[in-house]
C-alpha cells in the first residue's frame, strides 16, 4: 500500500510538473488570457453536452469574447457572412415563405421527448444545440426540410428508417458523422442519401452548414 500511495503522489507530481511547464510555455507564447479562454470554451462544451445549457453558453460565450476581444471585427464579419449564406441557402431550398424562420444569438433545441409536429423551418445562431429524435414527429407532408445553421454548432438528430432522409451537410472545422461514414477536419462536406429515400411515405431533408461544428445523424 506505502509503494502504491508513492508511486500515485510521483505520478501526480509529475502531472503538476508537466502541467506548469506547459502552461508557462503557452503563457510565454500567446498570453494568459488567450488560454484561460480557451479553458472557459472546453469547460463550457463540457457543460452543454451534460445538458446545464445555459451555464454552459454563458462559458462559451465569455470565453469567445476573451478569445476574440482583440479581434472583434473579424468575429463580427464571420457572423455578418454566415448569416448572409443562411438567407441565400433558406431561399434556394424554401421556394416560398410558408417555412418557420428563426435567428438567434444563442439556441438549444431539443425535440423528441413527446410527440411533436415537423414542419419545413431555417433556424441559424451563433452558438447552439441542437438534439432532435424524429421517432415521435408527426410529419404532416411527404417531404420536410430542416436547415439548421451558424457559427458554432453541435448537432445531434437520430432518424428511424421508416422516414427517407436526405442529408447534405458542411462544416469548415470539426467533423460529420452520418450513418456509417465520417468526415473530419477541415472543409468537411458531405452529401448523403438513405437507400429507400425514393419509395418512403415520408422523407426528410437536411441541410447543415456550420463554420465550427460537430454533426452526428444516427438512423435507427
Amino acid at each position: 500500500m506505502g509503494e502504491e500511495t508513492k508511486n500515485n503522489r510521483n505520478r501526480n507530481t509529475a502531472l503538476v510538473l508537466i502541467g506548469a511547464g506547459l502552461f508557462l510555455l503557452l503563457d510565454h507564447t500567446i498570453g494568459f488570457f488567450p488560454i484561460l479562454a480557451i479553458i472557459l470554451v472546453l469547460l463550457g462544451i463540457h457543460r452543454v453536452r451534460s445538458r446545464k445549457e445555459r451555464k454552459g453558453f454563458v462559458l462559451i460565450g465569455v470565453g469567445a469574447v476573451i478569445l476574440f476581444g482583440d479581434h472583434i471585427t473579424i468575429v463580427f464579419a464571420i457572423v455578418l457572412i454566415s448569416l448572409g449564406f443562411f438567407f441565400i441557402r433558406s431561399k434556394q431550398v424554401h421556394k416560398d415563405d410558408t417555412y418557420i424562420q428563426k435567428q438567434k444569438l444563442m439556441d438549444s433545441v431539443r425535440l423528441g421527448r413527446e410527440p411533436w409536429i415537423m414542419r419545413n423551418s431555417s433556424t441559424w445562431y451563433i452558438i447552439g444545440e441542437t438534439y432532435i429524435d424524429l421517432s415521435l414527429a408527426i410529419l404532416e407532408q411527404k417531404e420536410t426540410t430542416l436547415i439548421l445553421q451558424g457559427v458554432i454548432g453541435d448537432v445531434d438528430i437520430k432518424v428511424p428508417d421508416d422516414i427517407g432522409v436526405s442529408v447534405g451537410a458542411s462544416v469548415t472545422f470539426g467533423q460529420i458523422q452520418v450513418a456509417s461514414e465520417r468526415e473530419s477536419g477541415v472543409m468537411n462536406k458531405l452529401q448523403w442519401q438513405s437507400s429507400n429515400y425514393e419509395s418512403c411515405d415520408h422523407r426528410v431533408k437536411l441541410v447543415l452548414s456550420y463554420i465550427v461544428g460537430d454533426i452526428k445523424i444516427k438512423v435507427m
